[in-house]
């Protein structure tokens, strides 16, 4: 009988993290500034056919990972929403169906100190509980496309299962995968015929009843799909992942495994194709047995020492360890057995168990590329920095040799730039059969330290010639930021600087040593969107890879690549694509979207399905189109005529508001900085008959380092209006304005670091827009309300402390507000508390506390996950604003995280949010005493609030600053 060790957990009290996006992996831009788990239509993951200069190609293996994992993004301002995903890697998105039963009438008549889960108003409700549309893949030969099936909002009894919070991973223990991860409901298969249409649906049949379906990926001649399959029963084995394969011509599904004692464990890397007969998998060991148990009684203090004098900075991550039990756990959970299985049932393990954190497999089938992490853990930075050790294995499990074993990582500088020692980026080029290449900062990983070359680029074969050395393929000055691979005579590098914006592209020609020397493309900086060249389209190869497409035009020499972008310009984004010629640098414009009316993209290269050259005039392009009230449809482009052939026809997921008023508007701050925002109306409204409306602002700030980057165009006036669960659009059915993405430009130019004049800038930003709708006429003065989520939640509150004369009152989800509890830097300060004291403290809404006298609502997960906004500094912020006699409320979520999930959660937020526009917009008259002593009563667990009149006069007393105000201003 197996032994188990029991622990203590030392602390109740400690704080849990994401792990930490390693500093070598890039993820897909995010295309959705909505911080809502899903989208009422189709969800679109980016295809793996091009890339963002600064980012890796996706790997062979087609992973491609959870939107619920996490790796978080960096939010961007974009309202882009694509619905496919890609061919060789489908992964689960965050959407889950309703069992929530119907909510009360008249939900906004419910008493206010009602206890329970409340329900916004139905014109609301309707939008937000709208079925949502299936996402699309595409088959590796373009002839096939599933229809993924996904649910609506999950009920709030699925986010209440238990996890395990472990070194900056969430862990699901019953199924052995991260918590939370949603699924498909089921797989429809259509035939692509020649001429666009699509043929009738073929259901994936032999599934168990009420199947959940994860991680869906082709095999690479498309003849079989593999996914997991969970079913979250009683029974703990039914809960766990089973890789399932599915014939793509009978649409039968059968299970991988003859043993029924084989599950997968997905808390890291999951399943992937090797060859067309073969899976390698991540299993859980056979051997294990119960998880560790805790002791009652601790055997000894919980000690940490630096009596090394190391300097350690770590930004505020949480969900880390907390003491030896919380080590014995995770390793328990994360440990998996690598196991190459073929679709005949035969099994082979490949190497002993260890924490694998990725397998990939070479592009000629005949080797694994496996990294994983191990011992010494931390109990100050998630996993994503512990020790790491990647080597080389054979397909059918034999051990070749190890690259690096990389030591514990807590010490890289909280520096922009800053990366861990040693190899990194270790992947396998996509144009050769079984050869890696890596990256080596020359640096020691700290921005800070001038060194040339910053970084070097090595390669070497997978099973290298005794003494046979890495090769230097590039030195680069800035740090490393990805490579596109073509051939022996073409491939780009990218490299990046994040504090001067400087973006290069290099062309390198990895099979020269001598007689081709590397050469600058492109030199730009990365927020000129208007000088943005474009990212070069991939085509898949026979291996499963992708590498840059080379195109003929006619009988011309040339080495063309077609050059896609987003073709930023004063009027908005004009997508295009370019026929470049590599050598000489010329380019021929080959398509542009429609400027007057749609928003049309280049999403992928489909005349790739065979070997071969690719000729200009057999071209075929998948591309998107979509207007202001048309929802987002997909077409197929064929060169010479360029006719285009529709093959979705999506319905409009929120008719009710087909036909919102959309516009792009154009205004100027004092201090000369141009400024856009998105302006939308609701249906039907005539200003001149109507008159003004309560107008929502919702917005998120951005560093710039020059006011020309931070005055340029980002967007486009024919986007599709996407409305997620908790947009703020949502209130255009309510008749409001909305103000929709303000840009909020900190600029910092040459050495000035931005944060410095934040406030400064903050305001002067938002005066300029408030001051723009009030004198179109669309809005009043007195009821304009400011809202915004995470770092937009931030900027609410301190616009309510320091510009109460523009906003009525305020939203502010899931917010950082005193940046002294982020002393190790915080969104893109990475100064100190220490090296810019000021700047922490007057940036901190917290610490004017005092000053805010307008409404203000605070929403936050309990369990919010995301480093620097614990729920604790929504907690904090309430008692300050409290303690200083300021109308308030708060609302804590259980359960939710960063974003919000559950559909009780959800239509929550919602009521919360329309009764405080209700009460604090749309009422907002006069402002009269009545409004100001409204006997606020929070959830379950705060205190009411009674806000005196002299309030109410000094409130008074703000609108009339803001009458006088804005008629100075326009008399200007």
């Amino acid at each position: 009988m197996r032994l188990h060790k029991v622990y203590h957990r030392f602390s109740s009290h400690s704080l849990p993290t994401p792990l930490s996006l390693p500093h070598h992996h890039h993820l897909p831009k995010p295309l959705s500034s909505s911080s809502s788990p899903r989208s009422p239509f189709p969800k679109a993951v980016p295809l793996p056919f091009r890339f963002p200069a600064l980012h890796s190609p996706t790997s062979s293996s087609g992973t491609c990972y959870n939107t619920s994992s996490h790796l978080k993004p960096i939010p961007m301002p974009s309202s882009r929403i694509h619905n496919l995903v890609p061919v060789n890697a489908v992964a689960v998105e965050d959407g889950a169906a309703s069992n929530a039963s119907d909510p009360p009438a008249s939900p906004e008549n419910q008493d206010l100190g009602a206890n329970g889960y409340q329900f916004p108003p139905p014109e609301i409700r309707d939008i937000v509980d709208a079925p949502p549309l299936p996402a699309l893949s595409f088959s590796p030969q373009r002839d096939k496309i599933l229809f993924l099936k996904r649910r609506s909002l999950p009920p709030l009894a699925e986010l209440a299962r238990p996890e395990e919070k472990l070194a900056g991973v969430r862990i699901d223990g019953k199924c052995n995968s991260r918590s939370r991860m949603s699924f498909y409901m089921g797989i429809g298969i259509h035939l692509l015929n020649a001429d666009g249409t699509l043929g009738p649906e073929k259901e994936i049949t032999g599934l168990p009843h009420g199947a959940k379906i994860n991680f869906v990926t082709w095999s690479k001649d498309g003849r079989h799909l593999s996914f997991s399959v969970r079913a979250d029963e009683d029974d703990d084995s039914r809960s766990k992942l089973k890789v399932w394969v599915a014939d793509v011509e009978t649409g039968k599904a059968r299970l991988l495994f003859h043993s029924p004692d084989v599950y997968v464990n997905a808390v890291f890397d999951n399943f992937v194709w090797v060859n067309n007969s073969t899976l390698l998998v991540c299993t859980i060991p056979l051997s294990r047995g119960e998880p560790p148990k805790k002791r009652l009684v601790p055997s000894g203090p919980k000690i940490q020492s630096n009596e090394q004098k190391n300097v350690i900075q770590t930004r505020t991550f949480q969900d880390l360890l907390k003491d030896e039990y919380d080590e014995d756990l995770f390793e328990y959970y994360a440990t998996t057995q690598l196991v190459v299985a073929s679709l005949d049932g035969s099994v082979q393990p490949i190497g002993p168990p260890a924490i694998y954190t990725s397998m990939e497999p070479s592009p000629d089938e005949q080797y694994i590329l496996s990294t994983s992490i191990h011992r010494p853990f931390s109990f100050i930075v998630p996993c994503g920095r512990f020790p790491k050790k990647v080597q080389v294995w054979t397909a059918n499990g034999k051990f070749v040799r190890e690259l690096c074993d990389l030591p514990l990582a807590e010490d890289i500088p909280i520096t922009f730039n800053s990366v861990r020692k040693g190899m990194r980026s270790i992947n396998w080029r996509a144009d050769k059969p079984s050869t890696l290449y890596w990256v080596e900062t020359q640096d020691g990983g700290d921005a800070k330290v001038e060194v040339s070359p910053r970084d070097i680029i090595y390669t070497q074969p997978a099973v290298p010639l005794e003494n046979e050395q890495p090769i230097i393929l590039h030195k680069l000055d800035l740090r490393y930021g990805g490579i596109s691979w073509c051939d022996d005579s073409l491939a780009l590098v990218y490299e990046s600087w994040y504090k001067t914006r400087k973006i290069r592209t290099w062309v390198i020609s990895p099979g020269s040593r001598e007689d081709i020397s590397p050469r600058i493309l492109f030199d730009r900086s990365s927020e000129d969107v208007y000088s943005d060249p474009g990212s070069p389209m991939l085509r898949r190869t026979s291996a499963g890879t992708y590498v840059i497409a080379k195109v003929k035009n006619s009988d011309d020499e040339g080495i063309y690549v077609l050059l896609s972008g987003i073709g930023a310009t004063p009027e908005g984004n004009i997508p295009f694509l370019d026929l470049f010629d590599i050598n000489t640098g010329n380019k021929e414009r080959i398509w542009q979207s429609d400027k007057d009316k749609y928003y049309e993209t280049i999403v992928a290269l489909m005349s790739d399905q065979n070997e071969g050259e690719l000729y200009l005039n057999q071209l075929k392009i998948l591309t998107s189109k979509e207007s202001k009230t048309e929802n987002t449809q997909y077409f197929i482009l064929s060169w010479p005529e360029k006719k285009p052939c529709q093959i979705t026809n999506f319905p409009h997921p929120y008719p009710q508001l087909a036909s919102l008023q959309k516009e792009m508007i154009r205004y100027q701050r004092k201090d000369g900085v141009q400024l856009t925002a998105t302006l939308y109306l609701p249906p039907g409204y005539d200003p001149s008959k109507d008159g003004p409306l309560p107008c929502l602002v919702w917005s998120y700030p951005g560093e710039f380092k020059s006011k020309d980057a931070a005055g340029q165009v980002r967007g486009s006036p024919n986007e599709f209006a996407g409305i997620g669960p908790t947009s703020p659009l949502l209130w255009l059915a309510r008749r409001f304005a909305v103000l929709s993405g303000p840009t909020i430009p900190i600029i910092g130019e040459g050495d000035e670091e931005a944060n410095d004049r934040y406030v400064e800038q903050l305001v002067s930003s938002a005066e300029a827009a408030v001051e723009e709708v009030i004198c179109r006429g669309v809005a009043r003065a007195e009821k304009i309300a400011i809202g915004g989520h995470s770092y937009g939640a931030f900027m609410a509150a301190n616009l309510l402390a320091h510009a109460p004369h523009l906003f009525c009152c305020g939203i502010a989800r899931s917010g950082a507000y005193n940046r002294t509890l982020t002393p190790f830097g915080f969104q893109n300060e990475d100064r100190t508390l220490w090296e810019a004291t000021t700047t922490y403290v007057e940036m901190s809404p917290f610490m004017s506390a005092h000053k805010i006298k307008k409404p203000i609502l605070l929403i936050h997960g309990e369990e919010d996950n995301n480093p620097g906004t614990l729920t604790m500094q929504s907690d904090r912020f309430f008692n300050a604003l409290k303690g200083h006699g300021a109308l308030s409320r708060l609302v804590i979520l259980p359960f939710e995280s960063h974003g919000y999930a559950a559909r009780e959660s959800i239509m929550h937020v919602l009521w919360e949010t329309d009764r405080w526009l209700q009460r604090y917009c749309v009422l907002n008259s006069s402002v009269d005493s009545t409004t100001c002593t409204d006997n606020i009563k929070g959830t379950e667990g705060s205190e009411s609030k009674v806000v005196d009149t002299a309030e109410g006069v000094r409130e008074l007393e703000d609108q009339q600053k803001i009458t006088l105000y804005f008629s100075q201003r326009s008399s200007l």
